[in-house]
Protein backbone atom coordinates (compact mmCIF):
# COMPACT_ATOMS: atom_id res chain seq x y z
CA UNK A 1 0.00 0.00 0.00
CA UNK A 2 1.29 3.08 -1.10
CA UNK A 3 0.41 5.97 1.62
CA UNK A 4 0.47 8.42 -0.67
CA UNK A 5 -1.54 7.25 -3.48
CA UNK A 6 -3.98 6.05 -0.07
CA UNK A 7 -4.30 10.02 1.23
CA UNK A 8 -4.41 11.20 -2.59
CA UNK A 9 -7.65 9.31 -3.44
CA UNK A 10 -8.97 9.49 0.39
CA UNK A 11 -9.31 13.61 0.00
CA UNK A 12 -10.10 13.07 -4.02
CA UNK A 13 -13.25 10.93 -3.00
CA UNK A 14 -14.05 13.48 0.32
CA UNK A 15 -14.52 16.04 -2.60
CA UNK A 16 -16.33 19.60 -1.13
CA UNK A 17 -17.67 17.68 1.55
CA UNK A 18 -16.15 18.91 4.87
CA UNK A 19 -13.67 16.45 6.99
CA UNK A 20 -16.19 17.23 9.66
CA UNK A 21 -18.77 16.55 7.71
CA UNK A 22 -17.21 13.14 6.76
CA UNK A 23 -15.34 12.52 9.98
CA UNK A 24 -18.75 12.72 11.47
CA UNK A 25 -21.07 10.38 8.91
CA UNK A 26 -18.14 7.92 9.83
CA UNK A 27 -17.68 8.21 13.39
CA UNK A 28 -14.28 9.11 13.79
CA UNK A 29 -12.29 11.91 14.69
CA UNK A 30 -11.63 14.85 11.99
CA UNK A 31 -7.70 14.63 13.41
CA UNK A 32 -8.02 10.82 12.65
CA UNK A 33 -9.36 11.56 9.08
CA UNK A 34 -7.03 14.11 8.58
CA UNK A 35 -3.82 11.84 9.17
CA UNK A 36 -5.45 9.82 7.07
CA UNK A 37 -5.68 12.18 4.05
CA UNK A 38 -1.90 13.54 4.34
CA UNK A 39 -0.47 9.47 4.68
CA UNK A 40 0.22 9.71 8.32
CA UNK A 41 -1.64 7.06 9.14
CA UNK A 42 -3.58 3.99 7.72
CA UNK A 43 -7.10 3.23 9.37
CA UNK A 44 -7.98 0.40 10.91
CA UNK A 45 -9.89 -2.45 8.90
CA UNK A 46 -13.20 -1.49 10.09
CA UNK A 47 -12.49 2.66 9.12
CA UNK A 48 -11.47 1.28 5.61
CA UNK A 49 -14.78 -0.46 5.24
CA UNK A 50 -16.64 2.36 6.76
CA UNK A 51 -14.82 4.94 4.09
CA UNK A 52 -15.15 2.74 1.29
CA UNK A 53 -19.11 2.50 1.96
CA UNK A 54 -19.76 6.09 3.00
CA UNK A 55 -18.05 7.01 -0.54
CA UNK A 56 -19.33 4.40 -2.88
CA UNK A 57 -15.84 2.98 -3.96
CA UNK A 58 -14.05 -0.17 -3.06
CA UNK A 59 -11.69 -0.67 -0.06
CA UNK A 60 -9.32 -2.33 -2.80
CA UNK A 61 -9.65 0.80 -4.89
CA UNK A 62 -9.10 2.87 -1.81
CA UNK A 63 -6.42 1.16 0.10
CA UNK A 64 -4.68 -1.44 -2.01
CA UNK A 65 -4.78 -0.60 -5.53
CA UNK A 66 -1.30 1.04 -6.99
CA UNK A 67 -3.17 2.25 -10.45
CA UNK A 68 -3.09 6.17 -9.91
CA UNK A 69 -6.40 6.35 -11.99
CA UNK A 70 -10.09 6.22 -10.68
CA UNK A 71 -12.48 2.82 -11.83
Amino acid sequence: MNKMIMAKRLTDARGDRSRETVASEVKISVSALAMYETGQRVPRDEIKVALAEYYGLSIEFLFFASQVHSP
